[in-house]
Formats: structure tokens, C-alpha cells, sequence
């Protein structure tokens, strides 16, 4: 088990973590969302050791980790992080760089693992092709299996897909979390994507204000957001007095009722439309099956 014991870190005098307490279960998926400049890679970078903590402790089993101070090389053995830049050897191979750490005393092994990773992060066709030649998105698929190339019990991601094209990052999220899922190694995601979230993540927390806003499943700080900012993560929402927070999708459009409103937009969404409409002065959101043109009056209901 992961357990961070209320930790405190600025650079100089400004604060940009307070008071941080949380544990992670071995071999669970935890995320760490906020805004940009919350902390959040901050955080990452703490728990790795790369900086040295104002106040509090972080452990991993009985394993306490400490910073610089007291170690020459960032970051214990039983742990990886994959920051946001890649630390890769440009002028090698694909499968070069995978295979950078593993054992060259057992070559058909080293091979057997590197072709395994190769087919996780989707460049099975790339493996004899220079790191420099790839776009940043591959860069970042190299990296991500070099990281979990020996099976770190704890591996620490940042931002782990924002380079990869939309066209490939559905479908190698789900094989790359699934293999570490499979090989039980426990994984911290800071992100600002949902989807690295919802249907992955165990547990979930929020930073906000240099403190921890809400942690909680995500099924659970989805549908109970009680903040506007861990809403605006997952999607559009509203705010209507005595209503609290709610979805597009809750608001329904009806024939008549006691909130009424003048469409602004509608906004093509894939399988809906977004309208904006004007209410009491204000914008809100409403997901419809069609397309409502500009000044039509509506009427809608909250749903649950």
C-alpha cells in the first residue's frame, strides 16, 4: 500500500501543496485531476522523491521514500514515472530503448518481453525504427513501455496519453491500463482527461487551492459533484438555484413546465445536440435528440 501521511511542499515560499493525505491499495488505479498549476504533477514528482517534502511522510509498504537529501539517485528501484517529457535515447531503436533495462543475460526472454510491450503500446511495426524519426505521440508510446518494461510495483503517469492522436488513444488506453491491471502493478494517473478516469480508475481525488477538494470513486464524485469544478471534469453542467449542480443530460426538454427558456445555439454532439439557452439571463445546457433553431422557446424539467 501506497500511504502519503499529510504532506506539505512549496518552491521557496509559495505553497503549492498543503495538508495532502491518501493511500492506494497495491495493484489499484488511482487519478489525480485538477486544474493546470493545482499541483498535480507536483504531487507525482513528490512521491518518486524527487523533491524533499516541508512537512509530512509518504510510504509504500514499510518502505518510507525520502528526497534528495538523503538520496544521490531520484526515485526507489520498485517505482517508475513517466513525466511529460521523454527521457529517451534518440539515435537507438524502438525496441532498444523498451529493452534498455531488461537482462541481457537471457536474450530470447528480453526478446519475448520487448515484442509483449511492442504489442501493448501498438508499435509492433516500428520496433527496428530510430526514436527520432517518431512522432511525439510514438515517443510517448516508447516511453510508457520502457517504464513497465521489469513490472514496477508502483508506476507514476503524467499526463500519460496527451500526445497520442485520437485516432489511437481509445483503444491503446484500454490495452495499456488492462496489462497493468493484468500484472497487478498499482498506478497513479494525474490527468486532465476523463477518460483516463471513468471505467479505469479504483479511486480518484481532486486538487484544488493547494488542498484536496473531494476523493471518492469515480462513480460516486460523478454523480454527486459538489463542486462546479469536479462537474466541469466530466461534462457540461448547470447550476439552478435550489437544483444544485446538474448535467446536460438531466435537464429534458417537455411540452410545458415552470422553467422556460429562449434557444441561443445548438452544438453538434455525435449521438445528441448540445443547446444553450437562455435562462433567467443566464446559460445553461440541455442534450436533445435534434438540432433547435436560434429564439425557439423552451420548456424543461430536471431529471435525476
Amino acid at each position: 500500500m501506497l500511504q502519503v501521511k499529510n504532506i506539505s511542499f512549496g518552491y521557496k515560499k509559495a505553497l503549492v501543496l498543503k495538508n495532502i493525505s491518501f493511500s492506494v491499495n497495491k495493484g489499484n488505479h488511482f487519478s489525480i485531476i485538477g486544474e493546470s498549476g493545482s499541483g498535480k504533477s507536483t504531487l507525482l514528482k513528490l512521491l518518486y522523491g524527487t523533491y524533499d517534502l516541508n512537512k509530512g511522510d509518504i510510504f509504500w509498504n514499510d518502505t518510507k521514500i525520502f528526497g534528495p537529501k538523503f538520496n544521490l539517485i531520484t526515485g526507489p528501484s520498485f517505482m517508475k514515472y513517466v513525466a511529460q517529457e521523454f527521457d529517451l535515447m534518440p539515435f537507438t531503436t524502438v525496441a532498444e530503448n523498451i529493452g534498455e533495462f531488461l537482462s541481457n543475460f537471457h536474450p530470447e526472454e528480453k526478446k519475448e518481453r520487448i515484442d509483449e510491450l511492442l504489442k501493448v503500446v501498438e508499435l509492433e511495426n516500428y520496433s527496428n525504427t530510430k526514436v527520432k524519426e517518431l512522432s511525439g505521440g510514438q515517443k510517448q508510446r516508447v516511453a510508457l513501455a520502457r517504464a513497465i518494461a521489469k513490472e514496477p510495483e508502483v508506476l507514476l503517469l503524467d499526463e500519460p496519453f496527451s500526445h497520442i492522436d485520437n485516432f489511437k488513444k481509445q483503444h491503446l488506453r484500454r490495452s495499456f491500463f488492462k496489462h497493468l491491471k493484468d500484472k497487478n502493478i498499482t498506478t497513479i494517473v494525474a490527468t486532465h482527461d476523463k477518460h483516463d478516469v471513468l471505467g479505469f480508475s479504483d479511486y480518484m481525488l481532486v486538487l484544488h487551492d493547494h488542498q484536496i477538494m473531494a476523493k471518492g470513486t469515480p462513480k460516486n464524485l460523478y454523480e454527486n459533484p459538489k463542486f462546479p469544478l469536479i462537474a466541469s471534469f466530466f461534462d457540461e453542467f448547470n447550476t439552478i438555484e435550489s437544483h444544485s449542480i446538474k448535467y446536460a443530460h438531466q435537464l429534458k426538454i417537455v411540452d410545458k413546465s415552470d422553467f422556460k427558456g429562449s434557444v441561443t445555439t445548438s452544438y453538434f454532439n455525435g449521438n445528441s445536440w448540445l443547446i444553450e439557452v437562455n435562462y433567467e439571463s443566464s446559460s445553461i445546457f440541455i442534450e436533445h435528440d435534434s438540432k433547435l433553431a436560434k429564439g425557439t422557446t423552451i420548456f424543461f424539467k430536471i431529471t435525476e
